[in-house]
């Protein structure tokens, strides 16, 4: 199994872009305890970032390719992007979305997710154990379509 980890804009800011909402985990060192448990679940993840939404189209329509599941943290177009909502959409494979603060309990316009609607589900507000819970949600997801 292959899982696609898609990170969005300005991730590759953590630890220094509001600690106080985002902590001071950096992204390398979300991506290393992503790769640490998708070892030990047994699947194989490719992971980018980035900060063009063009970029994470094309990301996402590679993954509907090469991958059995995706997880996104569209970042801050998950309120715009219709998109990459489409993209989601578009492809034959599952999706989960991640979110490392709660936007439900932020302000109002980050309250409505675009994406969400095109994806399996939604899990956030933990951290960058967010991650992990959706690497192991997409997992059990392609696991049961098997």
């Amino acid at each position: 199994m292959n899982v696609a980890v898609i990170h969005g804009p300005n991730l590759n800011l953590l630890g220094v872009r509001e600690p106080d909402v985002y902590g001071t985990v950096t992204l390398a060192e979300i991506d290393e305890r992503i790769r640490a448990l998708a070892e030990a679940l047994g699947v194989e993840v490719t992971i980018c970032q980035h900060n063009s939404e063009g970029a994470m189209i094309d990301a996402i329509q590679q993954a509907g390719c090469e991958a059995d599941g995706i997880v996104i943290n569209p970042a801050g177009y998950t309120h715009t992007s219709v998109a990459i909502h489409d993209a989601l959409k578009a492809v034959p494979v599952p999706a989960i979305e991640v979110h490392l603060s709660n936007i439900l309990a932020r302000e109002d316009w980050r309250q409505r997710s675009m994406t969400a609607p095109a994806c399996a589900g939604v899990i956030g507000g933990l951290g960058a154990d967010s991650y992990l819970l959706a690497l192991r949600g997409i997992v059990a997801l392609v696991e049961a379509g098997r």
